[in-house]
């Protein structure tokens, strides 16, 4: 039964539980930066405490923006997450274009990314197959989302049982280096020969890719309207999600370092492919491809689950996007808004992945007197999806975090059932790192961060249009 509800309590019937919501923030989080940045963040760190240790300020930053969205989510309990915090704060442009962005550039641009690493890492797995790299990256994406569209109770199933597979994945990685003779005994020199480099700048560096790697636990705010018990298990989700996920960070990162030492781990290009086959032999390196694929995977499939609910909820808001808020309320699912934002995804590997999509972009951009992008300093879709979505991310998380404080100041009269601990010094740490993340991310993309600002500019326009007909429902 498609309806698009009058009210959100009515239509949302709460479905996931305390460990459903968990096993979405570790399946998105703990994606493929754990394979693929530890020996840039041993190399920028200068000695393996310093790299552990960031690893785990990168999980107490994390803890701070937690917090301050369980207390977002307990207070204002709809779906959408900051679609609906910055709509109260800002007004409704800001949470148009929350919902525009999310939706044009960077959940799709982030579905995208992650279906590139999952295509790299099927080729490595079964070298066949790479000659069909673009259709790899577009399957999981079609699967995955037909899987959520069948509804909630296939999406959470898939979510959980994709979590489960890389958390035992990842023990036996660890339990695989941590058994393993250590490089100490094998290697002496090792340690003896790395360098202490641990300049500001390098360490700087160091935490902007362990920040990276902690990305991904909001998500569990897109769906709040949903959990069981949600003025509970909301916080518990966010502090267990980012505690397990340091711990896991930390176990892995320690495992690389047992196994070969900080001198050959901070120079191995796949330092989980080493330990295995340090440990394993030779199939060690297609096993760890198998268990970044499943990574790969789980951060998808997270993703299409969650975010889908933001355009649900935005479309329902306004009657001339109301197609987006058709809810099949027998499954519990948005499917229209799980296709569009497939479609999108879709779209944006074929503009960026490919020759073609790349000098349309380019022309369309000559045709509004600016300059053409540089694509070849980045190495394919993936590092251009990155650089171009991260800037406008960090934008959008900074305004969630000053709404935080707007929030408090203005809007005083609704029960705040989570209360954000040691206000407000968590929240003026989560807008600092926004803003070290977005300084970095702008000196990163560059001219590619016209990827994620064109599209806001776009959405202003879209705004303009479609703002009259604004007619929120269901707002608690």
């Amino acid at each position: 039964m498609q309806s698009v509800a009058k009210s959100n309590a009515t239509r949302i019937q709460p479905r996931l539980g305390l460990w459903d919501a968990v096993s979405i923030i570790v399946g998105i989080v703990v994606g493929t930066s754990i394979f693929r940045a530890s020996a840039a963040i041993f190399h920028f760190a200068g000695g393996p405490r310093m790299a552990l240790g960031l690893w785990a300020a990168g999980g107490a930053l994390a803890w701070c923006g937690a917090v301050c969205y369980a207390e977002l989510a307990t207070t204002y309990p709809r779906d959408g997450g900051d679609y609906e915090y910055l709509n109260r704060a800002f007004g409704r442009w800001c949470g148009f274009l929350f919902a525009w962005a999310q939706l044009t550039t960077i959940i799709s641009g982030n579905i995208a990314i992650m279906a590139y690493v999952f295509a790299d890492y099927a080729g490595r797995f079964w070298s066949p197959m790479s000659k069909y790299d673009l259709w790899l990256t577009i399957t999981p994406i079609v699967v995955l989302s037909a899987v959520n569209a069948a509804g909630i109770a296939a999406g959470k199933f898939t979510q959980n049982s994709l979590t489960i597979a890389k958390i035992i994945g990842l023990t036996g990685l660890v339990a695989a280096g941590l058994l393993t003779a250590s490089a100490a005994s094998t290697q002496p020199q090792a340690v003896a020969t790395a360098p202490a480099n641990a300049s500001p700048a390098n360490l700087s560096l160091a935490l902007v890719f362990v920040l990276y790697a902690y990305g991904g636990w909001a998500h569990t705010a897109y769906v709040a309207a949903e959990v069981r018990d949600q003025r509970r298990n909301l916080p518990r989700a966010l502090v267990l999600g980012i505690a397990g996920i340091t711990l896991v960070y930390l176990a892995v990162n320690g495992a690389y370092l047992h196994a070969l030492g900080f001198d050959t781990a901070r120079h191995a290009s796949a330092p989980a492919a080493d330990v295995l086959e340090r440990a394993c032999g030779a199939w060690g390196g297609r096993a760890i491809s198998l268990l970044v694929m499943l990574s790969a995977l789980g951060a998808i499939n997270g993703m299409i689950l969650t975010a889908a609910r933001i355009y649900a909820v935005w479309g329902a808001d306004y009657p001339a996007l109301g197609w987006l808020a058709r809810w099949d309320e027998r499954r519990a699912v948005p499917r229209t808004a799980i296709t569009v934002q497939a479609i999108i995804a879709i779209a944006l590997i074929l503009l960026v992945g490919t020759s073609a999509g790349r000098s349309a972009f380019d022309w369309t951009l000559c045709r509004i007197g600016l300059a053409a992008l540089p694509w070849e300093q980045y190495a394919g879709g993936f590092e251009t999806l990155v650089a171009g979505s991260a800037p406008a991310f960090w934008v959008l998380s900074l305004l969630t975090g000053f709404a935080v404080f707007v929030l408090r100041w203005r809007d005083r009269q609704p029960q705040r059932p989570f209360s954000i601990p040691f206000y407000p010094l968590p929240a003026i740490i989560f807008c600092g790192t926004c803003l070290f993340m977005l300084q970095a991310s702008l000196d990163y993309a560059r001219g590619l961060s016209l990827l994620g600002f064109v599209p806001l500019a776009v959405g202003a326009i879209a705004w303009c249009a479609v703002r009259p007909s604004y007619t929120p429902r269901g707002q608690n």
